[in-house]
């Protein structure tokens, strides 16, 4: 069988089961869906406030921007879940991993095919979620098709780029078989990069800078922000460029991390 046929079909297996068990759980996984726009909620009113109150824009940001960057946020945020550096602690520890490593293809695809299948689902439950939030915010988007097309590009992007890293991250399991405190210290600098607290544009110009440099801002303010500022053609091909730099440089890592940690693996199962 030609080998893109064959993962093709792979990929859609593992999604079309990925979508059926989220639809099985529906009212668990809707629940879980509207648990995760609390933490946005609260930033959305508390800046939306803020803007209000001053009558004018902060950080480049007004009232109806700020309503539509948590907005976004809370679909952006349900595209980054992937699997969990704690996860590979349970997995090498139970022995899991034994069965993955049976199948004839690498465990990483299995993981972004079965994320990717979760997404469609998050998608469908979001969008009643994000009509609610818009008519109570009142946000303003920008909705040219070329930022539409740019966006649903960039969020497929944006999970690619964190289920790299976190794979790559959750590796380091291998050698100590805890990996807690590294991914604690990991999400600090993500939250602190990302603008996924607060637009990147809020903090002092030496954290805007670096963040360039990092994988985080791209995986969240940078999708956000295609749907809520007024950008380029250009800086959104800039952005989907330093997206694909940022997918290879993760894939690179997991591949020579995985090279050197499968040949500690010695899990039996339990």
């Amino acid at each position: 069988m030609n080998p893109l046929k064959r993962f093709w079909q792979i990929y859609q297996s593992l999604a079309q089961m990925a979508i059926l068990n989220q639809f099985q759980y529906r009212v668990a996984h809707y629940f879980y869906t509207i648990g995760m726009i609390t933490e946005p909620v609260v930033y959305l009113v508390v800046w939306t406030t803020i803007a209000n109150a001053r009558g004018s824009a902060v950080g480049g940001y007004t009232a109806a921007q700020f309503a539509a960057y948590y907005i976004i946020w809370t679909l952006v945020r349900s595209m980054n879940i992937t699997f969990t550096p704690y996860g590979w602690e349970w997995r090498i520890r139970q022995g899991a991993l034994n069965g993955m490593l049976t199948r004839p293809f690498h465990p990483l695809h299995e993981d972004v095919a079965y994320f990717m299948g979760m997404k469609i689902p998050t998608i469908i439950m979001w969008l009643p979620i994000a009509a609610v939030l818009t008519w109570a915010f009142k946000p303003e988007f920008y909705l040219s098709w070329w930022q539409v097309l740019g966006f649903f590009i960039t969020i497929w992007g944006a999970f690619l780029i964190r289920t790299m890293w976190m794979w790559a991250l959750g590796l380091i399991t291998f050698w100590t078989t805890r990996v807690g405190a590294i991914f604690e210290m990991y999400f600090m600098i993500e939250l602190l990069f990302s603008g996924r607290l607060v637009p990147l544009s809020l903090f002092p110009p030496w954290v805007q800078t670096v963040a360039i440099y990092l994988p985080f801002q791209w995986a969240f303010q940078f999708p956000i922000e295609i749907l809520v500022k007024p950008i380029t053609p250009q800086y959104l091909l800039w952005g989907l460029g330093m997206q694909l730099l940022w997918i290879l440089l993760g894939l690179l890592a997991v591949r020579l991390t995985w090279n050197t940690a499968i040949r500690r693996y010695s899990a039996v199962g339990g």
